[in-house]
């Protein structure tokens, strides 16, 4: 999972750090873009250095909302949230209209069934069905997060199935049966296949199939948590991010933790290869957690979130790096979290999750900008 675990243990991590003020008010620096929210307050949307932001919009204002991604025809978008205000106990699937519908005030579509827990969600060529993973089938309660005591771990819940629905909440296809995790599905741009993380193997590894849940094959073998993985913009490669453990002791460890619905996302780094598998290549070697990769429009860079200059776990922020791992360059400046940003597939829009003008509550809220190269 891409994955709304981390997004709240990250907000409760900052909120530590800035509850003694709005997250607007937390730098200095800040550059204040005015604009008139829900309380008719000044708020900030943009920061001192943001130079390829520009326009940005709140598109959500409560509850964890993330993973928003982008129609084929760039006019939708597909999340998760947990809203309350919503009608949902935990992550559901919902849409939206990113010009005309307002979610400020209204409530979306939601695409999911209403049971368990979902994540990962994707439009489908046509822009009328949507896949999605969930884990309704092995029961309709949410299932439970683990507890405190096991520390900063995801949970990898083997009820996760994906699912295809259309734009009025019917699932009308299931693509994964098998026990064990399947979930993380995104669709490449040409249509014709889905990547996917499952541990049918024994391990997290990534997996490829065809639009109709049909020629599985096995895309990565190295021991560690591959996932949150998008193809490139001409189809041919993948970019995710993986922990590999090394020493006897992270090897152990990681097994130990699998074995029991578990892993450990401190140390992540990303990776590219064609989408058999083959030239496999590390891209960064940064320390601390590099994840929520996606490749910019021209398919020569990739945007994503790193905590690697942080030193207790935040903030983070977007970063680009050439594919080779050259010129690195920082995108957003925020004191708090940014991560999942996905560009549209027209590369005029950049859709992220932040933790940006939160009034200092936990929420995470989805943002749009138009894009400057």
């Amino acid at each position: 999972m891409r994955r709304k675990l981390l997004l709240s243990l990250l907000a409760s991590s900052v909120i530590v750090a800035c509850n003694n003020g709005s997250p607007a008010d937390a730098n200095s620096d800040a550059n204040s873009v005015q604009n008139e929210s829900t309380d008719s307050s000044i708020v900030k949307l943009a920061y001192e250095g943001e130079k390829h932001l520009s326009n940005i919009r709140m598109l959500t204002n409560g509850g964890d909302n993330a993973e928003a991604y982008f129609s084929f025809d760039n006019s939708m978008a597909v999340f998760q949230s947990n809203y309350s205000e919503w009608g949902v106990e935990c992550d559901q699937i919902f849409y939206f209209n990113i010009e005309n519908d307002d979610l400020i005030s209204n409530t979306p579509k939601m695409l999911s069934t209403g049971l368990g827990r979902t994540t990962c969600s994707y439009f489908l060529p046509g822009d009328s069905t949507i896949i999605y993973s969930s884990t309704h089938l092995g029961g309709e309660a949410c299932p439970p997060e683990p507890e405190k005591e096991e520390g900063y771990v995801w949970p990898i819940y083997e009820d996760f199935d994906i699912f295809v629905a259309d734009l009025k909440g019917n699932i009308i296809d299931t693509l994964t049966s098998e026990p064990g995790y399947d979930a993380e599905p995104t669709v490449s741009p040409n249509g014709d296949k889905i990547v996917f993380t499952s541990t049918r193997s024994g391990d997290l590894e990534l997996w490829t199939m065809n639009m109709d849940g049909s020629n599985k094959k096995q895309v990565t073998n190295g021991l560690g948590y591959d996932g949150g993985t998008f193809f490139s913009p001409d189809g041919t490669k993948l970019v995710f991010r993986a922990s590999r453990p090394e020493s006897e002791e992270d090897v152990a460890e990681y097994k130990e933790l699998l074995a029991r619905g578990l892993v450990k996302p401190s140390d992540m780094e990303l990776y590219v290869c064609n989408i058999d598998g083959s030239e496999l290549t590390k891209v960064t070697d940064l320390g601390n957690a590099n994840w929520a990769p996606f490749f910019h429009p021209s398919g020569q860079k990739i945007i994503f979130s790193s905590n690697h200059k942080s030193r207790r776990g935040y903030p983070f922020n977007l970063f680009m790096i050439n594919i080779d791992g050259s010129g690195l360059e920082q995108i957003t400046f925020d004191d708090q979290f940014d991560a999942f940003p996905m560009f549209s597939p027209d590369g005029k829009k950049l859709i992220f999750s932040s933790n940006r003008n939160n009034g200092g509550t936990r929420n995470t809220n989805l943002f749009i900008a138009d894009w400057v190269d």
